[in-house]
């Protein structure tokens, strides 16, 4: 199963994968190189498909929980104030998502979308410090039953250069549906009540819509 955002992409490279392989067919001999050139282009449109893959998640839709936005691992946990939305300090978790991980960003809880705002950017390197106040990236918050307003944020990696994202306003949302996505490596950074239980520590490899990065 594949995301959405990849449909376009995937049929270009199905296009070029088969022109070219016929293109090779006929102008190399069945020699080392054809299969050498067969199989570059294999690995290449295997990889294409892999970063576009979306596979089904069965999130808890248990309110007490806020679960991973994406896939990929915890590099960040840490008081912070947060400037944009709450103006006061938050407990940040920062996932990482390499070329290889899972595109797809998920709603960490069920709620209402309270707030939700593009801001263009940088690209510096996804680790980067500053990359979550000078990167383009979209700022999220979803008013939750138990955590209050929770805040996640996609921010774009030195690779990423394009953000999706679905929230608008107003919109009633469930924990785990398909909020967006990020083309290329990036990170999503979310933004709990300073006190709030966390179940992950730094280095551990999440998944979205499954992994429980805090609980009541």
């Amino acid at each position: 199963m594949f995301h959405k955002e990849g449909y376009k992409i995937i049929v270009i490279a199905l296009v070029i994968f088969t022109g070219l392989i016929l293109l090779a067919n006929k102008f190399l001999e069945k020699n080392w190189l054809f299969y050498l050139v067969a199989l570059v282009l294999g690995v290449l449109l295997y990889l294409i498909l892999q970063f576009f893959r979306n596979p089904d998640r069965t999130a808890p839709l248990d309110s007490n929980v806020i679960t991973s936005p994406v896939d990929g691992k915890v590099v960040v946990i840490e008081e912070v104030y947060e400037a944009e939305y709450f103006k006061d300090k938050r407990l940040q978790v920062s996932v990482f998502m390499s070329p290889l991980n899972v595109h797809v960003t998920r709603y960490p809880s069920g709620g209402k979308i309270a707030y939700s705002k593009y801001h263009p950017g940088k690209y510096l390197v996804a680790w980067h410090p500053k990359s979550s106040t000078e990167n383009e990236r979209t700022t999220v918050v979803v008013s939750t039953e138990k955590f209050g307003d929770v805040l996640y944020r996609q921010i774009a990696g030195a690779l990423a250069k394009r953000i999706i994202n679905y929230a608008e306003e107003g919109q009633m949302v469930q924990q785990g549906e398909d909020s967006g996505f990020i083309r290329f490596g990036s990170r999503v950074d979310l933004y709990l009540p300073v006190g709030t239980k966390l179940d992950v520590e730094l280095n551990q490899v999440v998944k979205g819509a499954q992994s429980v990065i805090a609980s009541i």
